[in-house]
């Protein structure tokens, strides 16, 4: 890889399991030296955890997940995705179909096929629970775990 690959993670609100995907991916990277080759951020397909221009911090229980499995985080706030997004970054991680859904609102076309869901590098596929309504913060952690961790053999294969 001669750039960085740019990876996006997205969900609905950019508060609980797109951060939580985006700190994972970037411990990941980190534990094998290779964060020099990627450039990881996340955002929201919705405004709903934005406000006068200004995204909620991330829920707290997503943030007690990541400590109880040794994931380093920073408390940052939930922007939202945009349509200039598209060319900027090289590959658009869902969560879920819904997630989806609202990229290719945002998008349009996906002339580029930049946009997966994330367990779609998984043996298994489908959605990742969002926690914020389940409230198993450790299922969603496991998932998105396994997601990213297939998602980083899938990239460094190519």
């Amino acid at each position: 890889m001669n750039s960085k690959k740019r990876i996006m993670f997205v969900c609905h609100g950019n508060i609980c399991r797109s951060p939580m995907a985006e700190f994972i991916f970037k411990k990941m990277i980190a534990d094998q030296g290779l964060d020099e080759m990627f450039e990881v951020q996340s955002s929201a397909t919705s405004s709903e955890e934005i406000h006068n221009g200004i995204g909620n911090f991330c829920y707290p229980p997503a943030l007690r997940e990541l400590k109880r499995h040794g994931i380093p985080y920073e408390n940052r706030r939930a922007v939202q995705l945009k349509y200039e997004d598209y060319e900027k970054y090289d590959i658009f991680v869902g969560m879920d179909s819904a997630n989806v859904r609202n990229m290719h609102k945002i998008f349009g076309l996906d002339k580029s096929e930049k946009i997966f869901k994330l367990l779609d590098f998984t043996s298994h596929g489908g959605d990742i629970a969002d926690p914020w309504y389940t409230y198993k913060f450790d299922v969603t952690y496991a998932d998105i775990y396994y997601g990213c961790d297939t998602l980083l053999k899938a990239l460094l294969k190519k």
